[in-house]
């Protein structure tokens, strides 16, 4: 009997994250930019190792990633003679720190580029936002590092505002743009952790188009930035208009004309196209240029804001008839007193609150009780009775007021852009909104940092935005190739989708594996659980992908 050997590889839905690696030239674009390198494992095959880790929903620290990929196929994956003792914190920690040096804003924009050209992405709407990621430990300002070609400052790691309310932890931020067509990341930029949205998010719009116009075709139309109201302010503005930018953004709802503006009942509502609510289109003549403004009100929103608004009429009825209460039981010693205690008392009151006061004067004698005919009488006293009703009216003004809401744009032309496009457009912004959510997921990679230094934090950030947009690309391609070919594949409860997420995907494709049989001196290599739904994802998803899995369509 012939000597024979068994062993077995996890493969699972990592020959899918490798495909896309490859389609994309991840590993190819950064070594050209690397140059010659004395190195085992280039600087491309180490960032790939990196997106494998970080997609592979393990959450390991960079110095158990060799760990990870030890039952992992590292030599089909990344290529022949890399193995997962070569992926150790040194090798990854050295190209973090390239990254960091070759400036990762410049880096992504360029590998984003090549990403968007190969898959057929389309920039017409970029949807700007920031975000911060909590650290934990000392993290003391790093030295500025420079060579003949760039320059590098390492961002602050400190306290600021946590949108993940952990006011307790030093953060950083970054920005983050991405396309209206699958959500895909152009653009991101590492920040200080107490950046300003204000400053950030217009810097970001600025440079984001820049990038765009030297890369756009002539004959496509240049496209739109979108974004939140901490990118709204009349500087603001005026220099994207300067710059010849076309936007949409939310209008902060603190400004004096816009809560003039929802406040107003005009005539000409026009109702959605849904039937969810009703808009209103407005050219505005401002400081900053001419706008055009489209007011919403939402019969979603506007149960929303009638709820809030009953429940804190409640709690500040009650609370001011106890205040009005306490008042009634003082006694003053004159009409003016009186008068003047009830006037300042009233300068707190909400609008929607009526009240009114009358005055009341007693009599008050020398001694207690039943008051004899000749006791003399001491003082005269005044006290207020108050009414407090509530101003139905006003509730009502509240009410439309918080269920309003205003979008704006420096697209005047109503027929290039209607005012319903223009709200869909901003709609959208839940896109990057939701790039942020799957950064900040438990099981990936980055859901907390370990590295050490502020450098290589930016260089990590470079790492985390390259896996969604690896993510982003395979979820799009899928996607668009069951919606060409009238396809579907089942979801989570066994119902046709033709628009899966990839982690369902990823979860379907769990339990592959890559059985290595030696027979004497010769190794055979075959697939184990490739079954028929995953021979289906792979015949749409190409022939890139199906060579990972030794499948021929």
């Amino acid at each position: 009997m012939s000597d024979i050997e068994y062993q077995t590889e996890r493969l699972d839905h990592l020959g899918i994250v490798a495909g896309v690696c490859k389609e994309a030239g991840i590993a190819e674009w950064l070594d050209k930019q690397a140059g010659e390198q004395h190195r085992v494992v280039s600087i491309g095959t180490a960032t790939v190792a990196m997106i494998l880790n970080g997609l592979g929903f393990s959450n390991r620290q960079l110095y158990l990633v060799p760990q990870y990929f030890a039952n992992k196929p590292v030599e089909h994956l990344l290529g022949k003679g890399i193995t997962a003792d070569m992926l150790n914190d040194d090798c990854l920690g050295r190209t973090l720190d390239w990254l960091y040096e070759h400036d990762p804003t410049t880096l992504f924009a360029g590998l984003a580029l090549q990403a968007r050209q190969r898959f057929g992405i389309k920039a017409q709407q970029l949807h700007v936002d920031t975000t911060s990621f909590s650290v934990s430990g000392e993290y003391q300002p790093g030295e500025e590092v420079r060579n003949e070609e760039r320059a590098a400052v390492p961002i602050a790691l400190t306290y600021g505002y946590s949108r993940d309310h952990r006011a307790d932890l030093k953060q950083w931020m970054f920005g983050l743009a991405t396309t209206h067509d699958g959500d895909i990341p152009v653009f991101l930029r590492p920040l200080d952790g107490n950046s300003s949205d204000k400053a950030s998010i217009s810097a970001i719009v600025s440079a984001v188009m820049t990038q765009l116009r030297e890369t756009l075709p002539e004959d496509q139309e240049e496209g739109i930035a979108v974004f939140d109201s901490g990118g709204y302010s009349e500087a603001n503005v005026k220099s994207y208009n300067d710059a010849k930018i076309k936007w949409i953004s939310r209008v902060p709802e603190t400004s004096t004309v816009a809560k003039t503006a929802v406040q107003e009942e005009p005539e000409e509502w026009q109702t959605l196209s849904d039937g969810s609510g009703h808009y209103v289109g407005r050219i505005m003549d401002l400081a900053q240029g001419k706008e055009r403004w489209v007011i919403v009100r939402t019969q979603a929103r506007l149960q929303a804001a009638k709820e809030q608004i009953e429940k804190k009429v409640k709690k500040t009825q009650q609370a001011w008839e106890k205040r009005l209460w306490h008042l009634s039981k003082q006694e003053f010693a004159c009409e003016t007193d009186a008068q003047q205690a009830w006037k300042q008392e009233m300068k707190g009151k909400p609008s929607f609150l009526g009240a009114t006061v009358t005055l009341q004067k007693q009599r008050r004698y020398q001694q207690k009780g039943r008051p004899k005919k000749e006791g003399a009488l001491e003082q005269t006293v005044w006290q207020l009775v108050p009414t407090l009703a509530v101003d139905q009216q006003e509730v009502e003004v509240l009410t439309r007021k918080q269920a309003s809401f205003i979008v704006a744009t420096n697209i005047l032309d109503e027929q290039s852009l209607s005012h319903e496009q223009v709200l869909l457009t901003y709609k959208e912004q839940g896109g990057v909104e939701r790039g942020f959510r799957f950064l900040k997921d438990p099981l990936f990679l980055a859901s907390s940092v370990f590295v050490k230094k502020p450098e290589r934090v930016m260089a990590l950030s470079f790492v985390m935005v390259l896996c969604l947009l690896v993510y982003r690309l395979a979820e799009q391609l899928l996607r668009r190739h069951l919606a060409a070919t009238a396809q579907t594949v089942p979801n989570q409860v066994n119902k046709p989708t033709s628009r899966p997420t990839m982690r369902w995907i990823f979860q379907c494709f769990e339990g592959i594996d890559l059985l290595h049989i030696r027979l004497g001196s010769c190794w055979h290599t075959q697939i184990v659980g490739l079954h028929s739904l995953h021979q289906h994802i792979l015949r749409l998803l190409g022939p890139a992908y199906c060579q990972f899995y030794f499948f021929s369509p």
